[in-house]
């Protein structure tokens, strides 16, 4: 029909009202299918008017369950309309209109904008009782909406229930496992779907896999992903190659992230530019950072948001402080772009880093924005690299201020008061973390072996070949002591009563790690390791000797970025 097309080549809202004048002079507005489309236009995103939508929709006498699962659907979108979804859906079944299973579809998108578990598992009932499980798009959004509450064992149920899973069913499984915490248990499913027959990875299980494999530090898995990319000819994909890039970077390999880099030339954008220069920043090289930027202007792509973000972080990270302050002034001046939280929280860590902390603090309170807990930790951490107590104290302040004061938070001021040998200060602020109940919580250390992730922890006994690793990492101690390591016990929460204080830096969890992959992999294997928190320095230390003792290059990516260790040196040039 004319009018439908009419209805559908509205782009902008005056144009569309202006024909509901028209309709409403005609008879053409009462009929169902006119109605539906101009509802859909105006409901549904791009104009997405949802206040307009409703008393449109009132003002038809004899509504039809298409009219109303566009409404449903329409304010599922958004959190702050997904109730007054769920109303009408409510409505729907007591007008005695029989629904369908683009309604209870509709209806679940409703109950996971508004976080309501026990609503949303009253409509799974209805739709048993309905009898529209068969409908596979129904099935996917019901294990999105328990993967959306953490409900992850409910989202596989509905999984295990489905006759034959498509590939987005697999896909929204993936996304279930991930989001949920069970990255490993995704990347296992990357390899059921590969020897399946019915149902091959597209581009989106990819995306989501490299996504798996950067989060984890798995580079074994990513590869497996890279050349899945490659022989089933997907790396055209812009979304994919930038995926690729950040992968790569987020495992240490930036040599392997350029030249996905050099080979998407032809589909670079600003997302493209901006993950190399963030792999570049994490991995310590700032100057081939900066230099990435400035050919990216020549190119012609505006840098955004993010993009300043990872060329500040490149910054703080090699010390350009010179550079920072340049790019950081450039920002709003030449580009526009008004600098926020994080841009302001890498100027800090910049300037922290390089020893002004009065100037960082400075920066901090001239902000128009609010400061964030991560902002004043930042500093924190500076305070502790420099001893400087006092400002520490303020920090610590602030954070209390905004409730937001954690165990860490407490483990750098300790450290601070360590260093400067102020034991008075130690215990009152061992004794205030008693008082308060405040534990601190065990570092993780993960390495992949053979497509295994492997995961420690300080002192860890629950590995199965524990007995072998722990007689291994004393072997490697000895050997590294001969080649002048001497264990570094100036953090004063690495202390313990029980047992030396050399012992317990021997058992951190990145040590224990590394036990473990030179005890399993042939003399000259690059240990890949990952850590939750930030490397210490005695582990810092240990590893620069172990590279050189056992000529082997170690790459650990800490909380904050990547150490290259190899021939006694790391890349950060010791400063981190």
């Amino acid at each position: 029909m004319k009018i439908i097309s009419l209805i559908k080549s509205c782009k902008h809202k005056p144009h569309l009202l202006q024909l509901h004048s028209f309709l409403l002079r005609s008879s053409h507005f009462h009929n169902p299918t006119v109605f539906l489309a101009f509802l859909s236009r105006l409901a549904l995103p791009p104009l997405h008017d949802l206040s307009y939508s409703g008393r449109v929709f009132s003002a038809f006498p004899d509504p039809n369950v298409s009219l109303y699962n566009t409404l449903i659907r329409a304010h599922s979108f958004r959190r702050d309309s997904s109730r007054r979804g769920f109303q009408f859906y409510h409505e729907l079944l007591h007008s005695g209109i029989s629904s369908n299973a683009l309604t209870a579809t509709a209806a679940v998108k409703c109950c996971a904008k508004m976080e309501s578990l026990s609503i949303g598992t009253q409509v799974h009932g209805r739709i048993w009782r309905d009898g529209y499980l068969s409908d596979s798009l129904l099935q996917t959004t019901l294990m999105d909406f328990y993967s959306a509450l953490e409900k992850g064992n409910d989202a596989c149920k509905v999984f295990d229930e489905m006759p034959e899973p498509d590939v987005v069913a697999w896909n929204v499984l993936i996304s279930c496992y991930t989001r949920n915490g069970r990255t490993r248990d995704a990347l296992a499913l990357f390899d059921v779907m590969r020897r399946s027959d019915s149902c091959i990875p597209d581009d989106v299980t990819c995306l989501l896999m490299l996504q798996a494999c950067g989060s984890l530090n798995s580079l074994e898995w990513g590869e497996k992903v890279h050349t899945f990319v490659l022989e089933h000819g997907l790396i055209g994909s812009r979304r994919v190659s930038n995926s690729l890039i950040t992968m790569y970077s987020r495992c240490g390999c930036v040599e392997k992230a350029f030249e996905v880099f050099r080979h998407s030339a032809d589909r670079r954008d600003v997302v493209s530019w901006t993950a190399m220069i963030s792999g570049l920043a994490c991995s310590g090289y700032g100057r081939d950072a900066v230099e990435a930027f400035e050919q990216m202007q020549s190119e012609g792509v505006s840098p955004g948001e993010q993009t300043f973000t990872a060329l500040l972080s490149a910054c703080s990270h090699s010390g350009l402080v010179d550079e920072g302050r340049m790019y950081f002034q450039a920002m709003g001046h030449d580009f526009g772009v008004v600098p926020n939280v994080h841009h302001y929280g890498c100027m800090v860590d910049l300037l922290g880093r390089a020893g002004m902390l009065d100037e960082a603090y400075g920066l901090i309170r001239s902000m128009r924005i609010k400061p964030d807990a991560t902002m004043w930790r930042t500093l924190l951490g500076a305070c502790r690299i420099h001893g400087h107590a006092g400002l520490g104290e303020r920090v610590i302040e602030h954070l209390v201020e905004l409730k937001a004061q954690e165990a860490g938070d407490y483990v750098l001021l300790l450290n601070i008061y360590s260093s400067c040998g102020d034991s008075d200060k130690v215990m009152e602020v061992r004794k205030a973390m008693k008082d308060r109940g405040i534990h601190t919580t065990p570092a993780s250390s993960t390495i992949e072996l053979k497509g295994k992730v492997h995961e420690f922890f300080a002192d860890d006994v629950l590995h199965p070949r524990k007995r072998e690793i722990y007689e291994m990492l004393g072997e490697i101690i000895q050997q590294l002591r001969i080649g002048g390591y001497v264990a570094e016990i100036s953090s004063e929460m690495q202390r313990a009563e029980s047992e030396s204080e050399a012992c317990v830096l021997s058992y951190h969890s990145e040590k224990l790690a590394a036990a473990f992959g030179i005890l399993s992999t042939p003399p000259g294997t690059t240990l890949r390791i990952a850590k939750d928190l930030r490397i210490c320095v005695d582990c810092h230390n240990f590893f620069k000797i172990l590279s050189a003792v056992y000529n082997r290059r170690v790459v650990i990516r800490d909380r904050a970025r990547f150490h290259r260790f190899g021939d006694g040196v790391c890349s950060c040039n010791d400063y981190w």
